[in-house]
């Protein structure tokens, strides 16, 4: 990949045998990017009474900073023997503020996390602070699951049609950019998805509208059509930016498949068994302050692969330094 010059990556509890640690040396690596290293810590609250220590919450604060700075610099140490421009450094506050302000004061192209454990009572992968970032992180975030092989095997582009919603549209190019370039790296299987309907098939096809069975099939079957042409030139398009001959190495697999996103793209990523899936989290909802669209949060909330997220261009952060 040949896209990212300044990656943040998030300090996790198994931060010198951590996957995201790979990756993130990998790619700063391939990409000649430098790569910052940080760790959060939560604020102490001032009227905290230590009890069993003369230590004021802002001293105890100071030590555990201390600490946790330490355990940073071994690990960028032993990276930085490999040529990396590579610096740490830890914050105090709440972790998702911290790691957008962070980005947004040093102009980070990337943040790369490994998964946090959900504390939430349904069976999903992404936890608050994943969550946070997904939403409202301005740079494309990259949530990998620790138990992510050495490399992908399958990627997954999920991409879609709106002609309406300019945003989405211009989202689909990066989105397949991003999956080229990871499964060239990767050797992997590259898989593009898009999920789509007929507007009030239902509707359409009940005795009222007076519309034949042979009517509605051919209507459907128009959409179906004009969504599967629209797909291969998509394709056709990010052939003629990364060149030809690598996207017939790739050979992707497109699949064009009947049914609202938040259902059939979940079930499809689970019967290719993908490793990875590139997305857009957000989309035009006319909600003041509702930064994901339902539909990327309904994927997210299903699936248990890691992913790589990406916003359109322009996108403002709710969060300020």
């Amino acid at each position: 990949m040949e896209r990212f010059s300044n990656i943040l990556l998030i300090a996790d509890a198994a931060m010198e045998d951590s996957v995201a640690l790979k990756r993130a040396i990998a790619l700063a690596i391939n990409n000649q990017a430098s790569l910052t290293l940080i760790d959060i810590v939560d604020e102490i609250p001032s009227d905290l009474q230590m009890a069993i220590t003369a230590l004021t919450p802002k001293e105890l604060c100071d030590i555990v900073v201390s600490e946790k700075q330490e355990q940073l610099e071994g690990v960028v140490k032993a990276a930085a023997k490999r040529g990396i421009d590579f610096k740490a450094h830890v914050l105090v506050g709440k972790p998702f503020l911290e790691i957008i302000r962070q980005v947004l004061r040093n102009k980070h192209d990337l943040v790369i996390k490994c998964v946090e454990p959900s504390t939430s009572l349904k069976d999903v992968l992404y936890g608050s602070t994943d969550m946070h970032l997904l939403r409202k992180c301005p740079c494309p975030v990259w949530i990998v699951k620790p138990s992510d092989h050495d490399h992908y095997r399958r990627v997954l582009a999920a991409v879609d049609r709106d002609p309406e919603d300019v945003q989405r549209d211009t989202l689909n190019q990066p989105i397949l950019e991003l999956a080229t370039s990871l499964a060239l790296a990767e050797s992997s299987e590259l898989h593009i998805v898009h999920a789509w309907s007929f507007y009030a098939e239902s509707f359409i096809r009940s005795p009222h509208t007076h519309y034949t069975k042979t009517e509605v099939g051919a209507m459907v079957e128009e959409e179906e059509n004009t969504r599967r042409q629209w797909l291969e030139q998509l394709v056709d398009e990010q052939g003629v930016a990364v060149g030809m001959e690598a996207m017939s190495y790739l050979m992707p697999q497109l699949h064009l498949i009947k049914g609202e996103a938040r259902h059939v793209v979940p079930i499809k990523v689970q019967e290719l068994d993908v490793d990875l899936i590139v997305m857009g989290t957000v989309a035009r909802t006319g909600i003041p302050g509702f930064f994901m669209g339902n539909t990327a949060e309904s994927i997210l909330n299903q699936i248990d692969c890691s992913v790589l997220a990406i916003k359109p261009f322009g996108f403002a952060s709710p969060v300020s330094v």
